[in-house]
């Protein structure tokens, strides 16, 4: 009897390019950086006392889970910190601890946890944390209210907030170049429009987040704003405003790309990015709210799962007999 040789075969993939989950989060967090710098540097202690709080929280949140739920310690992974992280960078330097603890609460409990843990979660869970405080206390998100005590040597007035109420005249305070450098209000890590897309370059470099979503994500923020500012210049900002102002940046390059929540294919992500550049405008011009990034990122959040259907033709589908 010839020697028979026993083949042993495994599903896909069968070779493992390196990549971590831990790596991937870090990754983030050192992407973050220069944005979360420039924000201690403009708001002093009380910035670095969010960011610090809402990180350390968020991991308790995602120990505590873990242990009630009997699964395995998964706090040394990064994801809980760089949810906590992201949060605190999208809240005033002044926002109370209490609020903190809440709301990293509901990113990690209502956000994640229950949904599965990591890669279960239908939303992004930072954004899930920040729609429910901004829906349950929306002054400590009143930006003008919150940091009217700070003296940065610009005009301090919220971008978003002065064109919503006063049209295009309020636009003579300010100018690109400041926003890009972050001379506006607005969260902890929002308003350094250079380091969001340093950091968001480096993340897309580093092959961490997909260009498309940040860029499709752009360019409707881009159009939707530009046609609304041909049709009434006197009331509606230019695209470039809407670009360096608010969430914007913030949401092209760390939020809206969100594993979970977000397309794998490449049509459904440039529609993805797109809808919500759309949406984010939309109800930045019309809608209640003066940013409308984050309800926007939520909305495609929700369509994420049926957008992937679209999807490319199987080879030989439609072909008889193949």
């Amino acid at each position: 009897m010839p020697n028979q040789k026993l083949l042993v075969s495994s599903h896909a993939p069968y070779w493992h390019n390196g990549s971590s989950i831990s790596g991937k989060n870090y990754s983030i967090m050192l992407a973050a950086l220069p944005a979360v710098g420039m924000g201690i540097y403009q708001y002093g202690m009380p910035a670095l006392g969010v960011l610090a709080f809402s990180v350390s929280c968020a991991m308790i949140w995602e120990l505590i889970m873990n242990l009630v739920m009997r699964r395995p310690v998964s706090i040394g992974d990064g994801n809980a910190a760089v949810i906590g992280l992201l949060f605190g960078m999208l809240l005033p330097a002044t926002t109370p601890w209490w609020m903190v603890l809440v709301g990293t609460f509901i990113a990690i409990v209502v956000g994640k946890q229950i949904y599965g843990g990591m890669g279960c979660n239908p939303f992004n869970p930072s954004l899930v944390g920040i729609a429910i405080v901004m829906l349950s206390w929306k002054n400590y998100l009143n930006f003008n209210a919150a940091l009217v005590n700070y003296d940065l040597g610009f005009y301090m007035v919220y971008p978003l907030a002065a064109v919503k109420h006063l049209g295009t005249s309020a636009l003579s305070n300010y100018s690109i170049s400041g926003l890009i450098f972050g001379q506006q209000t607005g969260g902890v890590g929002t308003t350094f429009g250079l380091g969001l897309i340093i950091g968001g370059l480096y993340l897309i470099l580093r092959g961490h987040i997909r260009w498309e979503i940040s860029l499709s994500f752009l360019v409707g923020v881009f159009m939707t704003a530009y046609l609304f500012n041909i049709a009434d210049p006197d009331k509606y900002a230019g695209p470039m405003f809407h670009i360096f102002t608010g969430y914007t940046l913030f949401g092209a390059f760390f939020l809206l790309t969100e594993d979970s929540s977000s397309p794998v294919n490449f049509i459904p992500m440039l529609i993805y990015g797109a809808a919500a550049g759309f949406l984010t405008v939309l109800i930045r011009n019309i809608g209640a709210f003066v940013d409308g990034a984050v309800f926007a990122i939520l909305m495609m959040n929700v369509a994420n799962p049926l957008l992937d259907k679209i999807r490319p033709k199987a080879f030989g589908r439609g072909i008889e007999h193949a």
